[in-house]
């Protein structure tokens, strides 16, 4: 037997963290479009130390979900990407009562959504960490944050928003729960403006490459399928078990690019990553029917878009 064959016990070549940057650009060049996306990247990355400890600290919860709206169609379990439940805006809630948050984001393998919101929505977790007395407070408003594709649009106009609302709130610390692949650069970038502007945070996310190319000060590392960053589906124990990494990296690290990969599986096994964006199950037919429906799926994030920013409610 050589040196390097695989032995009973190891893994397969295939089951390492899911490559999304390299993944998307195949996707989409082999759906006709060119110049492909050009994801954030830095070398030098911001980093602001605690002040005090979690156990009196004010904690905020900034999320990419978007309300559940029943006028823009199925945004559940199951649900096709729906562009039209797409949001532009900053937006709040009140952490004190439940809220019923979708995912429907592009780019995510919707065969791996399910309905519990607490593996991309850690609110509940995070406020049984205030009452056991892990963190001082949970912030009175969570942050809705925005998913665009402009990363000047992003740190030029979003991250102002974000930065003055968890100001007025007194935030001390800052989690961010990223969701699609965009998300992650979205919350990759807000991460780093509230770093510089004197807020530590701590990036929730499950695509390794892209958070880690745009650089954090703390990543919390889930190698689970897109929209399980905060924990894997009705399993109490991880979702508190994941959090609590999550503030205990907010404590521990020392320095900027500090990435703690979660030790939990993906509780089905890890044929998951074969799923993701997978040409070879394509046929070319099939492949001309995406890029039908991402064409459709674009005039009506355009659209929603322009009537958000323009001030005007969608119709």
């Amino acid at each position: 037997m050589s040196d390097d064959a695989l032995m009973p016990d190891q893994s397969p070549d295939w089951d390492i963290p899911v490559p999304y940057i390299r993944r998307t650009h195949e996707w989409y060049n082999a759906l006709g479009y060119g110049n492909p996306y050009r994801y954030a990247q830095y070398a030098e990355v911001p980093f602001t130390a605690p002040s005090k400890p979690l156990s009196a600290s004010r904690v905020a919860l900034l999320t990419t979900a978007a309300p559940f709206d029943p006028e823009k169609g199925p945004q559940g379990a199951g649900a096709p990407y729906n562009a039209a439940a797409k949001f532009y805006r900053m937006y709040t809630g009140d952490t004190s009562i439940d809220h019923d948050l979708r995912v429907s984001h592009v780019g995510i393998d919707r065969g791996y959504i399910t309905d519990d919101a607490n593996t991309w929505f850690p609110l509940p977790a995070l406020r049984r960490a205030a009452v056991s007395g892990r963190i001082g407070e949970v912030s009175p408003r969570f942050i809705g944050v925005p998913t665009n594709r402009s990363q000047r649009h992003t740190i030029d106009v979003d991250c102002p928003e974000i930065l003055a609302a968890l100001r007025a709130d007194r935030v001390d610390v800052a989690v961010l729960v990223a969701n699609c692949p965009v998300c992650h650069q979205t919350m990759s970038l807000t991460a780093r403006y509230l770093e510089a502007n004197g807020i530590p945070t701590v990036v929730m996310g499950a695509a390794k490459d892209i958070v880690e190319t745009c650089g954090v000060a703390r990543f919390l590392f889930s190698d689970f399928p897109l929209g399980n960053a905060a924990a894997r589906p009705h399993d109490a124990a991880s979702q508190d078990s994941t959090l609590g990494l999550a503030l205990g990296l907010l404590e521990s690290a020392i320095a900027p690019r500090t990435t703690l990969q979660n030790p939990l599986r993906w509780a089905s096994g890890p044929q998951w990553r074969l799923d993701y964006l997978n040409l070879s199950r394509l046929t070319p037919a099939e492949i001309a029917e995406r890029r039908a429906a991402n064409d459709r799926i674009k005039q009506v994030a355009q659209g929603v878009r322009d009537a958000t920013l323009a001030g005007q409610q969608p119709g």
